[in-house]
């Protein structure tokens, strides 16, 4: 198949595969046993997003889901209230692992803002009462996928943070797409979980890695979170090979983001104003695309896996296209015309 003809994918940045020169890294790894604590490479790997999040330590895990469960569960009871926004990736994508495992109650905020306010933090507090659940954990996501990609900023994450604080609870914050929201927001990293205690970090979506997170926080919390990483199946053995592919990404893929978020601001242009096809507007986006259609989304998802390009459908009428370091500016203008060529096509036929 031509480079011209082979689909272009747009399902998510979880496609991406490692280049030559990763794979070369990763072939040329220095490995040890990481259950026993002896891989050099996952060793640097932990120190390098521990120093480039400002925390203590950290804690290399085979998912991000893995990496959110292990945080939940080491900072939390059976039994504890986590403080949540509905449309986050540990509510709708991690196979109720929050209850089944964890064994905590979930308390969902409409954080349409993608953070909650501090208003509805202090608003889902319950009084102390010997009925009520005890609240230890604030949630926060960035980038939020669930909400176009967009990237809360730092005011916004340490408001919802020094809420919870001063009710005593702590802060993870699902930052899989962390880098995503840096790299758009033009912060270092460090300054949007500085009021976090934990910090998931996902190397295999934009970055470009085939596998892993990086959880970070305090020593202790790590402690435990490395724990939890056992209980739950997650220690690896020459896993150096995989971290050097992490310690890569880290090193050469983060600036080059801003390609993938320029992609999709044409992608979103493109079909911004469409007749059938709304565009999901944030203030702050990224990497993704959210589309509303007039039209079942499946529909849309099936006529343009048949021009060979490839969608998700999210729901009855909205679609995603995230763009990836795979694919280049034409490989986006190619998706951007099939898809504006199916809505303008129906328009013509309705004529």
């Amino acid at each position: 198949m031509s480079p011209s003809s082979a689909p272009v994918d747009l399902r998510s940045d979880t496609f991406t595969t490692p280049d030559g020169e990763m794979r070369a890294v990763m072939a040329r790894a220095e490995v040890g046993d990481d259950v026993w604590g002896e891989d050099p490479t996952v060793h640097r790997l932990e120190e390098e997003v521990a120093s480039r999040l400002g925390k203590e330590a950290a804690v290399f895990v085979p998912s991000g889901t893995m990496g959110n469960l292990a945080s939940l569960c080491a900072q939390t009871r059976p039994g504890n209230d986590v403080i949540v926004d509905s449309q986050s990736h540990v509510v709708l994508n991690e196979a109720g692992g929050a209850g089944a495992i964890a064994g905590v109650m979930i308390s969902t905020v409409d954080a349409v803002g993608g953070a909650p306010a501090a208003a509805q933090v202090t608003a889902v507090l319950r009084v102390p009462d010997i009925h009520h659940p005890v609240a230890r954990l604030l949630w926060l996501e960035n980038t939020h996928g669930a909400r176009a990609g967009m990237a809360v900023s730092a005011d916004a994450m340490a408001a919802a943070a020094g809420v919870a604080h001063g009710a005593g609870l702590r802060v993870h914050c699902d930052g899989a797409r962390l880098f995503n929201a840096a790299v758009a927001l033009g912060v270092d990293p460090t300054r949007l979980v500085s009021a976090c205690d934990t910090v998931s970090v996902c190397l295999s979506k934009g970055l470009g890695a085939p596998v892993g997170s990086v959880v970070s926080g305090d020593a202790a919390c790590i402690t435990e979170v490395r724990l939890w990483r056992k209980r739950l199946g997650g220690g690896m053995r020459q896993a150096g090979i995989l971290a050097a592919a992490g310690l890569h990404a880290l090193s050469h893929n983060i600036d080059r983001l801003a390609e993938d978020h320029a992609n999709a601001a044409v992608l979103a242009a493109a079909l911004r104003g469409t007749p059938g096809v709304s565009v999901v507007e944030v203030a702050v986006p990224t990497n993704m695309v959210m589309l509303d259609t007039d039209v079942p989304a499946q529909q849309v998802v099936d006529a343009a896996a048949h021009d060979g390009v490839l969608i998700h459908a999210l729901s009855d009428h909205r679609v995603r296209c995230v763009t990836h370091r795979d694919l280049d500016r034409a490989a986006v203008g190619r998706a951007a015309d099939v898809l504006s060529g199916f809505f303008a096509g129906r328009l013509t036929a309705a004529g």
